[in-house]
């Protein structure tokens, strides 16, 4: 507790006011955090920091935000979106890296924060740890299942290459393919180390997997991707998670063929099939020509000979089939004989036949003499003409001849009968054997009775 009586103590004041002989200013806290700022941009304008990724986190700007640790202390760190798109590997928690960059403070928070710049995998066993984990990670989706592999064509008729196109790979390939089993080959050029290779080498596996059957560039059957051998930093383009899951996402079967034969990447692990060497992905890819002329030939030899034994045989089969066949004549001679019997019944039956219709024939001869035909003709005239007769006097205008008028309803055309017909007809044709003429019918006074039917009227000519 202050000593009240000594020369230093001040008393509390409700009001802040200027202090006689002091040389501290008044700062806002705007003023202080410029200069703490300034201070610290000016002292450690460039720094590396060792140290382990914590909390990393890339923000849909772009911008990547994470923080450094060690054992003792933390520092977060910024890295903006330019510098986030260059890196060479894939951060994630737990991996150990050295960062290059600039301290500066965030005035808003009263913190101190790193710009990276660059960042870089703090030696081959934190790159070895970060590959680990992504292998891990990928391995839990079921990437390299083995279930997902694809049987290799016994015989491609186009292969794909992704490689870089000046290398002694693609050289080293296409002479083996020449050697083997020459065949169609399309290469697909792309940078297979630095900065930017693993995109090329994915954008190249789903180019030759978009490619359309039938089109104007033949589709591949097969798929090499190939490097030569390197360190694991030459090799890490095909570790990283872009080349990994377009290779594993690839319709066309796919041969790794990346490094020496000690080598393996992630590009291995989820490819339908490994090669050791770019040389070994060739012979994996195409059988040897000459080896499948010699099987062809000796397929066609064994074929040949089997044709050859089948046909002896069938012969011999058949010779013995002959021998126990009973003789030609023994067989139809039975069948002869009986033709001939039926030959000569048949000659008897129609010599028969045409001496029943001969005197069949002179029996109608006999009735049919000029006489009887004359009197048959003379019969049928007279029945014609009682018939025409007949059908004369039943004419239906014979009566109108006597005097005597057919009368037909106007509007129906059929004749009238009756005087109820009369009456609902109306106007009528009354029809004499000199013509027609119209007339309209009315009842006259009275009742019709049953017996003596009610006499028409005749009221108007029309």
């Amino acid at each position: 507790m202050p000593d009240p009586f000594s020369d230093d103590f001040r008393p509390a004041r409700l009001v802040a006011e200027a202090v006689p002989g002091s040389n501290a200013p008044e700062l806002s806290v705007s003023e202080l955090s410029g200069q703490l700022k300034r201070m610290v941009e000016g002292e450690f304008g460039h720094v590396r920091l060792r140290g382990e990724i914590s909390g990393w986190k890339r923000a849909a700007s772009g911008h990547a935000y994470l923080c450094l640790k060690d054992d003792a202390a933390v520092i977060d760190g910024v890295i903006w979106r330019g510098q986030a798109s260059q890196l060479a590997f894939a951060p994630a928690d737990g991996v150990e890296v050295v960062a290059t960059g600039k301290l500066t403070t965030f005035p808003g928070r009263s913190k101190y924060q790193i710009v990276i710049e660059r960042m870089e995998l703090a030696g081959e066993g934190a790159l070895m740890a970060l590959l680990e984990k992504l292998k891990a990670r990928l391995a839990a989706e079921g990437l390299f299942d083995p279930v997902r592999k694809q049987s290799l064509p016994f015989l491609p008729r186009t292969i794909g290459v992704v490689t870089s196109p000046t290398g002694a790979v693609i050289r080293d390939i296409l002479h083996r393919l020449a050697d083997r089993c020459p065949t169609h080959v399309l290469v697909w050029p792309v940078k297979v180390q630095g900065e930017g290779a693993a995109q090329e080498v994915a954008r190249a596996v789903r180019g030759f997997d978009a490619i359309e059957a039938g089109g104007p560039v033949p589709r591949p059957d097969l798929v090499i991707v190939a490097r030569g051998g390197g360190s694991i930093e030459d090799l890490w383009a095909f570790n990283e998670e872009a080349v990994v899951r377009a290779v594993a996402a690839c319709s066309i079967p796919i041969i790794s063929a990346v490094g020496h034969e000690t080598d393996t990447s992630l590009c291995d692990h989820a490819a339908d099939l490994r090669a050791p060497t770019p040389t070994a992905a060739a012979e994996l890819a195409v059988p040897v020509r000459a080896e499948l002329q010699s099987a062809v030939a000796a397929l066609s030899l064994r074929t040949e000979r089997c044709a050859r034994r089948y046909a002896e045989r069938a012969r011999e089969r058949l010779a013995a089939l002959v021998r126990v066949l009973p003789r030609r004549d023994a067989i139809l001679g039975p069948q002869r004989q009986r033709t001939d019997e039926l030959v000569q019944r048949l000659n008897l039956a129609l010599e028969r036949r045409v001496a029943v219709g001969r005197r069949a024939l002179d029996r109608a001869g006999g009735a049919l003499r000029p006489a009887m035909l004359d009197q048959r003709l003379a019969t049928a005239r007279t029945r014609l003409d009682g018939l025409a007769r007949l059908l004369e006097a039943a004419h239906p205008n014979k009566p109108l001849e006597r005097g005597y008028a057919r009368i037909e309803a106007r509007a129906t055309g059929r004749v009238v009968t009756g005087v109820a017909a009369a009456q609902a007809a109306g106007a009528v044709t009354l029809h004499f054997h000199d013509g027609a003429v119209d007339a309209r019918l009315e009842r006259s006074g009275g009742k019709a009775y049953r017996g003596r039917p009610e006499q028409p009227s005749l009221l108007d000519t029309l």
